[in-house]
């Protein structure tokens, strides 16, 4: 039985190496999220193992009783020391403050308390006896009350420890299920180690090899630091994050129970509720906001709150809240306001009329009114021609300009498709009659395909500036359509004197500056027009002369 004291301490020293390095690596990634609680467990299973070392090799009862006694240190830190590193590990830290660290020591320190004084009471230990195998000396001993205490409080700290990691490993983070998959299945080996020691289910009844197990714990802790990053990517923000984008966000939100009532609220929900938060929650939504009216699954309706004394529209959205059976336990309530919306829109309706009538009205006035002019001297005459010259250039321009407007106002409705041959074929016939001198060449149209109609307006002002402006002696344009992977690509080229960069450079910049700045609301309108259609446009240079735009948008077929 020498040979096996000699295993046992060999196995245990193994232990101490494996545990001490996986402490240090742990110890150089301080003050990452739960490295300090990673070395003070595995500091934990040192200090268990080494005395537990010392109490084999000890040559008395009374010795052995010592260490035995000893070791408690070690035993009662690692629960609380693995379930501060879940939760800090996790990010779950706004548990791990002072007084519950403090809170969950108590226990522990009861327990070494106890064991310092074992002599005194039977609280710990009931009785105390030697079982021999050769010249293996072990001690047997029935536990007291508070030693089932202990060992009760140890399993729920561990319990709750594992609750945070396996959480991990059933998220989208797949980043971090190595990570989780190596701690939870080092630390469960202990745990269940432990659990059939006290059982009495292993070969030796009066010896725990939970410190054995631990070397398991200390090679998948080895594992993790070194192949899975362990602290090199942490999922501890994710956790504090989430909360951060209820807490944060712009739009008000609340979260209202099955019955009616508020359970949470963000801080933008304090001044929709007209009181702070803490005395909100609990009370029934339709107190609150009898303006909100009955609550419906997956609802999108408009409400007026009254906010600081004013009568605030928003748009309501409610998203139900449902378990892992699928049962309906809830409901996320979020108000976006719309006042500013709504303003913008009067205004866009103001401006559209104004397109849409009076300039229209006023400058075909102006060119009826110039028609009439008799010019006596050639001098005259060039300042009636600048004059109807200038006034259709502000009647393009309030063109453009209402075609924006509309747009602008159709930005919020959904979309509607219309076959991508009709909208390109209509408007290259448009094309086609408007400048009969201009040759047009059309490559093969796809059907059963369709685009934003938004669309519309875009592709005739990219084919009437590519017309409009060719000044070559053999002007022409090409149109060319291809469909990949859900985009269509409408390209129209010409062979003209291209776009000069300084137009295009503040719409692809997004901005215009007094020095850059397009001379025209033609690209604007082309720009504008694909990003509400969910595309986008590009210009670049034809050879050897003339430019080419590029058309991307979504292909939304019925």
């Amino acid at each position: 039985m020498v040979a096996l004291a000699q295993l046992l301490t060999g196995v245990l020293l193994v232990t101490i190496a494996v545990s001490f390095a996986a402490g240090l690596l742990a110890w150089r990634e301080r003050p990452e999220p739960g490295a300090s609680a990673l070395v003070l467990m595995l500091g934990g299973v040192v200090w268990w193992a080494a005395f537990l070392v010392f109490e084999l090799q000890a040559d008395s009862v009374a010795r052995k009783l010592l260490w035995t006694e000893v070791q408690w240190v070690g035993v009662v830190v690692i629960p609380v020391a693995w379930l501060l590193f879940a939760l800090s590990y996790s990010g779950r830290d706004e548990y791990v403050s002072r007084r519950v660290v403090a809170a969950l020591f108590v226990v522990p320190v009861v327990t070494v308390v106890l064991a310092a004084t074992t002599p005194y009471h039977d609280l710990l230990y009931q009785s105390t006896s030697t079982a021999r195998y050769g010249d293996l000396v072990l001690l047997q001993r029935t536990g007291g009350p508070w030693y089932w205490v202990i060992a009760a409080y140890t399993y729920v700290l561990g319990a709750l420890g594992f609750v945070p990691l396996v959480d991990l490993i059933r998220s989208n983070a797949t980043l971090f299920r190595g990570q989780s998959a190596a701690l939870l299945f080092g630390s469960l080996t202990p745990w269940v180690t432990n659990l059939l020691s006290v059982a009495g289910a292993l070969p030796l009844p009066e010896f725990d090899p939970t410190p054995i197990a631990f070397a398991v714990t200390g090679v998948a802790f080895l594992g993790a630091l070194t192949q899975f990053r362990l602290f090199g990517a942490s999922p501890a923000p994710n956790w504090r994050a989430r909360r951060l984008v209820f807490e944060r966000m712009d739009d008000a939100a609340i979260v209202v129970d099955s019955h009616g009532y508020v359970v949470d609220a963000n801080e933008s929900a304090q001044g929709l509720l007209g009181q702070p938060r803490r005395t909100a929650i609990g009370r029934p939504v339709e107190e609150l906001l009898p303006s909100l009216g009955s609550l419906d699954d997956d609802c999108l309706e408009q409400t007026t709150v009254s906010v600081d004394g004013d009568e605030t529209p928003f748009d309501v959205s409610v998203t139900p809240i449902r378990d892992v059976r699928d049962r309906f336990i809830g409901r996320v309530v979020t108000f976006h306001d719309v006042s500013q919306y709504l303003r913008q829109k009067q205004r866009l309706e103001v401006l559209n009329r104004a397109f849409r009538h009076n300039i229209r009205t006023d400058t075909q006035m102006i060119l009826g009114y110039a028609g009439q002019l008799s010019p006596s001297s050639e001098d005259e005459a060039e300042a009636v021609e600048i004059l109807k010259e200038r006034t259709e250039r502000i009647r393009d321009l309030g063109e453009k300009a209402r075609i924006i407007v509309d747009l602008l106002e159709r930005e919020r409705d959904p979309p509607q498709p219309v076959p991508v041959a009709e909208l390109v074929g209509d408007r290259v016939e448009r094309l086609r009659e408007a400048f009969p001198e201009v040759a047009v060449e059309v490559g093969d149209l796809p059907a059963d395909c369709r685009v934003p109609g938004t669309l519309r307006p875009v592709v005739w002002n990219v084919l009437e500036n590519a017309a409009e402006h060719n000044a070559s002696d053999d002007p022409r344009v090409e149109v060319g359509v291809e469909v990949a992977d859900g985009r269509v690509e409408i390209r129209v080229a010409d062979n003209g004197p291209g776009i000069d960069a300084s137009e295009y450079a503040a719409v692809e910049r997004g901005t215009e500056t007094q020095l850059e700045h397009a001379s025209g609301l033609g690209l604007w309108l082309i720009h504008w027009g694909a990003d509400i259609a969910g595309g986008r446009v590009t210009f670049a240079d034809n050879e050897p002369t003339g430019a080419v735009v590029t058309l991307d948008a979504p292909r939304l077929d019925a």
